[in-house]
């Protein structure tokens, strides 16, 4: 099922879908991103890595305003973003986010949690909502869970449960936070699966992970962050067989180690 495009005035513009200008996040005292300047086209794969604490995964939570950013600019599909919850709000039902810990209601059956935003941000009516839920939970191969509660799912099947209520509100953006790093590695496979034909079928991805193959096979370019700042970016064969930064070079022959 394609991805849906940005409306025609804003791909008419040549805007990207994402515009990060002098971006600056401080936690306190700790300056978390520094002067982040980044732009995702419309259709773009972005795989972020770094190591742990570099600021990848603010990042994308700044993306759709899970972090307030302090300075710089952020514009999602044409609309900057600030304090205005109007505007948070419209962004917000355009990305589809995905957690590393799933993020599920525990107490809401699968198809509750599916049908769940759809209703109350979209005013979609109850069948059709199901409708949506079903189709996508085909999509990610397990329509015959529908009916059980998240407990009950392996961490796979519960992550492609949250990849499918991501695509329930048919978002334009898809931000990913290290979706495979709480699963069992036989578990990883299944939802990367998943990850690869949505990026196949045009979606616009920001995806934060440690998985390199996933990388390599899917991204447009990959961005290597390091004490709160994009050190390097490149497309995947130039980023993994020649890349610039010693930084990047020494995280890569850790990390291709394992």
């Amino acid at each position: 099922m394609p991805s849906r495009r940005l409306d025609a005035s804003t791909a008419d513009a040549g805007l990207p879908a994402v515009s990060m200008v002098g971006v600056n996040k401080w936690f306190g005292d700790f300056h978390v991103l520094k002067d982040i300047n980044l732009e995702v086209e419309e259709g773009e794969r972005i795989v972020i890595c770094g190591p742990s604490g570099s600021g990848k995964s603010t990042l994308i939570r700044c993306i759709n305003r899970l972090e307030p950013h302090e300075e710089g600019q952020i514009i999602v599909d044409g609309h900057q973003l600030t304090d205005d919850l109007r505007q948070i709000d419209k962004i917000r039902s355009e990305v589809g986010m995905v957690f590393q810990n799933f993020n599920l209601f525990p107490h809401l059956s699968v198809l509750d949690n599916l049908c769940l935003a759809p209703q109350w941000v979209r005013k979609m009516p109850r069948a059709k909502a199901e409708e949506v839920a079903m189709t996508y939970l085909e999509r990610v191969k397990i329509p015959e869970q529908a009916h059980k509660f998240p407990g009950q799912l392996s961490g796979g099947q519960q992550q492609r449960v949250a990849i499918a209520r991501a695509l329930c509100m048919n978002p334009r953006i898809m931000l990913f936070d290290e979706p495979t790093s709480a699963l069992d590695p036989e578990m990883v496979k299944e939802v990367l699966d998943v990850m690869i034909e949505l990026a196949e079928q045009g979606m616009t991805m920001l995806c934060v992970t440690h998985e390199m193959g996933f990388a390599k096979a899917v991204a447009d370019r990959v961005i290597f962050m390091d004490f709160g700042e994009i050190v390097e970016v490149a497309p995947p064969a130039e980023f993994f067989a020649s890349p610039k930064s010693d930084r990047t070079r020494t995280f890569l022959s850790q990390i291709l180690e394992h």
